[in-house]
């Protein structure tokens, strides 16, 4: 609870930079899951660039939540509940917390051989 409301704080001090940070981190948490618990490659073999390149995807290509770019890339039924019930300043980490789950799947599909 406390971590929760850090986050509320740093959020409504410096939007911008938590967006990024939370998208880039959220996408390093999908290609981990991918790595970790999908292709079950253990610590010995995980590829931390390829982590590393994911984290800098989601920082680059991050966009406010009421931009085109974020909002209509993942499920309808989850836009549809982020718009209605998810207060503004708190939409982009909604979109990317379901994002991790479709975050993994591209990783892991982007680098199966």
């Amino acid at each position: 609870m406390a971590l929760w409301r850090a986050y509320q704080r740093a959020l409504a001090v410096h939007p911008w930079k938590v967006q990024v940070l939370t998208a880039g981190s959220l996408m390093g948490l999908g290609d981990i899951i991918s790595q970790q618990l999908v292709e079950r490659r253990g610590l010995q073999e995980h590829q931390t660039g390829r982590t590393l390149t994911m984290v800098s995807l989601g920082c680059g290509f991050v966009d406010y939540p009421d931009a085109l770019v974020t909002n209509y890339y993942l499920w309808p039924a989850v836009q549809l509940a982020n718009f209605y019930l998810v207060p503004l300043h708190y939409r982009l980490a909604v979109v990317q917390c379901v994002a991790v789950i479709w975050n993994s799947y591209l990783s892991w599909k982007a680098h199966r051989l």
